[in-house]
């Protein structure tokens, strides 16, 4: 029982040690030490509690947009347009705290009382922005006849050229457009922090709370055996007397609703304003996470903490070893490399094991 939980943890973790290995041979070549560099790596992003505090904020996005996902895959559809929905979620957060706090006194021109109705209001808004745009998604899907995939990629678009219309248009600044946004959220619409880090209370019981609903809603529900049922198979699911245009639709209606909230969260917690990349590509980095933890709730987390470790330390490893600091990015995507390697090499082998019908004599 032992040897075969050691040979599965192994194999689960098998890509993380290979892009380790792959990583130390090109550190190797560039003339760096491998342990000192990846020391500094991993150390930077537990350096201090300020910077603990940020890998937990790096994880808030990643752990809501992944939370949406696992809903979508269960039911067998590609939700690519998560990061769209996460702008939409933003967008529609930026327009109720422009629209409620107008007339409010901008940064540093007084102090503005945070009301709990008002951050409460931002969150719902942008779940309600985020599921509208993941129904879009559905409707193309459902009805359109349009693969998810295309629907998807497409409507990201559409939502990062409306942000950049509203920003450099109607939502710009009184002293002028420039690429840092609108102008600062009047201070009743900012997320509370911790002490003299960046992170956000609310945000961090948002993430968490997402990921654990998903998980018992997937495994505990009538609604999650449905969404299984019709990623099996739709069609025998339908013959089942599941409602599959519904349930397909809700799923992506959930989904935009968590990523929606990554949005608002960006705009409320994290920046504090409407930015061109107030998405940072967290949408499309949470596909990986979803597909590495092999569409299970409970690897996620780890997951996404590997994630914020290294997109936190990053920087450090630039300071102290004069390293680009994207190395950290080759690690993401060698994580992704390696895993669709060992699963392939899997299944071959799996099938190479199959016996072959009538081959006996």
């Amino acid at each position: 029982m032992r040897r075969s939980l050691l040979v599965r943890a192994l194999g689960a973790t098998a890509p993380v040690w290979l892009t380790l290995a792959s990583g130390a041979v090109i550190l190797w070549l560039a003339g760096a030490n491998p342990i000192t560099a990846y020391g500094h790596l991993f150390l930077g992003a537990f350096e201090s509690g300020r910077k603990l505090a940020d890998v937990v904020m790096a994880m808030v996005p990643l752990l809501l947009c992944a939370s949406g996902m696992l809903i979508t895959f269960a039911a067998g559809l590609w939700n690519i347009g998560v990061e769209g929905q996460m702008i939409a979620g933003a967008l529609m957060t930026t327009w109720l705290v422009q629209v409620v706090t107008s007339g409010s006194p901008p940064e540093g021109a007084g102090r503005v009382t945070s009301t709990f109705a008002l951050l409460g209001a931002s969150v719902l808004a942008g779940m309600l922005g985020g599921a509208l745009w993941g129904l879009l998604t559905g409707a193309l899907r459902v009805f359109g006849r349009v693969n998810e995939i295309f629907a998807g990629l497409g409507l990201n678009y559409l939502a990062l050229a409306l942000t950049n219309y509203l920003i450099f248009g109607p939502w710009k600044p009184p002293g002028g457009a420039t690429m840092s946004g609108t102008a600062p959220f009047p201070q009743a619409a900012w997320m509370p922090l911790i002490g003299d880090t960046r992170a956000s209370p609310v945000s961090i019981a948002l993430a968490f709370a997402s990921i654990v609903l998903v998980y018992f809603a997937l495994r505990d529900t009538i609604w999650g055996l449905k969404l299984k049922a019709i990623g099996l198979n739709v069609a025998a699911a339908h013959r089942l007397g599941i409602d599959t245009t519904r349930n397909m639709l809700l799923a992506f209606v959930a989904c935009g609703a968590l990523a929606g909230i990554a949005g608002s969260l960006q705009a409320t917690a994290v920046y504090r304003r409407l930015i061109p990349s107030i998405s940072g590509g967290y949408g499309y980095l949470a596909q990986l996470v979803v597909l590495l933890s092999g569409l299970r709730a409970g690897w996620v987390l780890p997951i996404v903490f590997f994630y914020g470790v290294i997109q936190v330390g990053g920087p450090r490893l630039e300071l102290r070893t004069q390293l680009d600091s994207s190395l950290g990015g080759v690690l993401q995507a060698g994580v992704v490399l390696f895993f669709l390697l060992v699963r392939g090499l899997r299944d071959r082998a799996a099938r190479g094991a199959r016996p072959v019908e009538g081959g006996g004599l």
